[in-house]
């Protein structure tokens, strides 16, 4: 039974060679649109981060990872002192940072 089904599948005129080219071109096709869908926005998205983490500076509002919002009052090379409450430090990493937030612009009229 095994054998029949294999020489069903088998090309009748002996080429072969076509079908081989076109599994080739749809693998490659796959790769490019893997790249262009997945790879290519994802390292988009972590050239960002990283200048994010290193445009930070003293006097930024930030919130971390765990949701814990502050400002940063010291920047050492690898760490942040973060400020979340009056007398509160903490000493964080700054791959931690999940986002700086932009101060809400307030009108007094």
């Amino acid at each position: 039974m095994f054998e029949y089904s294999v020489l069903l599948m088998a090309p009748a005129d002996g080429s072969g060679s076509g079908s081989m080219l076109g599994n080739v071109f749809f693998i490659l096709a796959i790769f490019a649109v893997m790249y262009f869908l997945m790879i290519r926005p994802q390292r988009k998205q972590q050239k960002e981060r990283e200048a994010m983490l290193a445009a930070l500076k003293k006097g930024d509002k930030v919130l971390v990872g765990g949701g814990i919002h502050g400002s940063i009052v010291g920047i050492e090379e690898k760490t942040l002192l973060v400020q979340i409450a009056e007398n509160v430090k903490v000493k964080i990493e700054r791959g931690a940072v999940a986002s700086v937030l932009k101060e809400a612009e307030t009108t007094t009229k």
